[in-house]
Formats: C-alpha cells, sequence, structure tokens
C-alpha cells in the first residue's frame, strides 16, 4: 500500500466474507463462567489450543471474538460483540460496553485467575490507514486473520487480527478489531492463568 493511500497496491488471498460490522458504539464485552453455542454466532475462523493442561478455542465472529478457555473442570469464555447480540444472562460474570479503557480481574474457583483489559480508541483517519496496515502485515506473519468486505463508504474493509501466546499455566491473547465506519479500534488483551 503507498503511504497515505487508503486503496491497497495489492490484495493479499485472504477468505473475504460479505458482512458489515455493528457500530464501535454498540459493542460490549462480556465474560462467562461457563462455553456458549457457536450457534449464536456468525463465526469466521476458529482455532484450538492445547496447552498444559488447559484447552482454549479462539474464534473470530462479524462483531469481535470469543475465547473459551477450559482447565479442570472450569470454563470461561469472553465475548467481545454487539449489545444487540442476544447472549444468555445465565452464569455471566462481567459485562461492560466498550467505551474508553477499563480493565478487570477475576479469580476463580481452584485458584485460576482471569485479567483483561480492553479499550475503543477513535483515531484520525491516516493512523487508522496506518494501523490497519500494520494489522494486516502482522496477520500475513502469525496470528490469526480475518479481513471482512468493504461496507460500501470506505475502500477497505474491517480486519480482526488474534495474536495467541501459549506457556505451561497461561494463555495470553490479544485481539485488534477494526471499524471503517467509525474510525475506530478495539483492542484487548487477557490472560487465563491455572493455579
Amino acid at each position: 500500500m503507498a503511504r497515505g493511500s487508503c486503496v491497497p497496491d495489492r490484495v493479499p488471498e485472504l477468505r473475504d466474507v460479505l458482512s458489515l460490522r455493528p457500530k464501535a458504539g454498540e459493542l460490549v464485552f462480556q465474560l462467562y463462567g461457563r462455553s456458549l453455542h457457536p450457534e449464536l454466532f456468525e463465526i469466521r475462523d476458529t482455532r484450538t489450543v492445547d496447552r498444559g493442561g488447559y484447552r482454549a478455542t479462539i474464534t473470530i465472529t462479524t462483531a469481535g471474538h470469543v475465547l473459551t478457555w477450559r482447565k479442570d473442570g472450569l470454563t470461561l469464555t469472553e465475548v467481545a460483540t454487539s449489545a444487540a447480540q442476544p447472549l444468555p444472562l445465565k452464569r455471566r460474570l462481567l459485562s461492560q460496553r466498550i467505551a474508553g479503557e477499563r480493565s478487570d480481574r477475576l479469580e476463580c474457583r481452584g485458584g485460576a485467575c482471569y485479567q483483561t483489559c480492553f479499550q475503543l480508541e477513535a483515531v484520525q483517519p491516516e493512523v487508522f490507514w496506518s494501523f490497519q496496515q500494520e494489522l494486516l502485515d502482522a496477520g500475513m506473519r502469525r496470528g490469526m486473520l480475518h479481513r471482512f468486505e468493504s461496507g460500501g463508504r470506505v475502500a477497505l474493509g474491517a480486519l480482526s487480527w488474534i495474536d495467541v501466546e501459549t506457556r505451561p499455566r497461561s494463555l495470553i491473547v490479544q485481539a485488534f478489531h477494526t471499524f471503517p465506519d467509525d474510525m475506530a479500534i478495539v483492542k484487548s488483551q487477557s490472560v487465563f492463568e491455572a493455579p
């Protein structure tokens, strides 16, 4: 992509899917003490990780992501999605609008711990397109990347990039979701730790 240009010189061969994201101001970040049915979401990519006695499923959805972490009978599911998305209330542990910056920590039974920080950042167009290109470049090298079709107002569609770092007792997940219509970026980092 030429510097300062919103149109790429070439488009990488990625799975493009016609879909529009919700408005960035309509997003929520939730944590459940249970798994959620995949049928509740429009899934674009999924990966599973087994390490150190835990299992994690990482999913990119049209609105954001779903992370499910399991260890010794404990299940935690993190969801970044639209507030309009109908999700159960049963065993919902955290629920916050994604606005500004927020951090949360939750001690779980058996000594497991969940920590997260997330933010919604509106930026100037030149910063947005530069950041989007950096995500595209990073996604071509590592992690999970999904490129969404443009909604028509802008030349390039949204991106979701999730980078996962596994350790014997912990899982660290960084997620970035872009919203071109709003010139906004949702950033999150979550840590799931076994005792």
